[in-house]
C-alpha cells in the first residue's frame, strides 16, 4: 500500500518596511464597541469591552494602537445614527487603520446589507475586521456566507 504525504503551506504574512528607515511598519490597529442601551449592565459591559481592546492593542508590540470607536445606547440596525462607526469606517478608508477588532458580528452591524457593504469596502481598502466572538476575520474566504448568517 502506498502511503501518501501531505505538505502544509503556511499563510504567507504580509510585512511591509518603511523604504525610507527599514524598520517594520507595525498595523494600525483600532477597536470597536456598541452596546444598543443606557441600562447600567450594558454599560458596565461596553466599559468593559473598550478597556480590553485598549489593552489588548497596546500590549502587542506589532500593533500601533490608533484609538476606540463606540456607539452607546445606539441600535446596530442602521449606520445611519452610529457617529462612532461611521468615523471609524471614515478614518479607515483615509487609510489611518489596518485592522479592526470588535466583540461580535452582530456588535458590528445587525443589518445584513449594511455588514456586508461595509466589510467589502474596508477589504477594498486593505482594512481587515476580526470578530472576537466567532473567532473570524474578514480575510477569510468563507466570510460573506458567514456574516449573511450571524448579521
Amino acid at each position: 500500500m502506498e502511503t501518501k504525504s501531505i505538505t502544509v503551506i503556511p499563510k504567507k504574512v504580509a510585512i511591509t518596511f518603511d523604504e525610507e528607515t527599514g524598520q517594520k511598519v507595525k498595523k494600525k490597529v483600532c477597536a470597536y464597541a456598541r452596546v444598543s442601551t443606557d441600562l447600567d449592565d450594558q454599560k458596565n459591559s461596553f466599559n468593559a469591552q473598550l478597556d480590553f481592546y485598549k489593552e489588548k492593542i497596546l500590549k502587542n508590540p506589532e500593533w500601533t494602537f490608533v484609538g476606540l470607536y463606540s456607539d452607546e445606547g445606539i441600535s446596530g440596525t442602521s449606520v445611519k445614527n452610529r457617529d462612532g462607526f461611521k468615523k471609524m469606517i471614515s478614518d479607515a478608508m483615509d487609510g489611518k487603520i489596518d485592522l479592526i477588532l470588535t466583540k461580535s458580528i452582530s456588535r458590528f452591524a445587525r443589518n445584513t446589507v449594511d455588514c456586508l457593504q461595509k466589510v467589502r469596502q474596508l477589504r477594498d481598502k486593505g482594512v481587515t475586521v476580526f470578530f472576537e466572538k466567532e473567532q473570524m476575520n474578514t480575510d477569510d474566504p468563507k466570510i460573506e456566507m458567514m456574516l449573511t448568517i450571524f448579521a
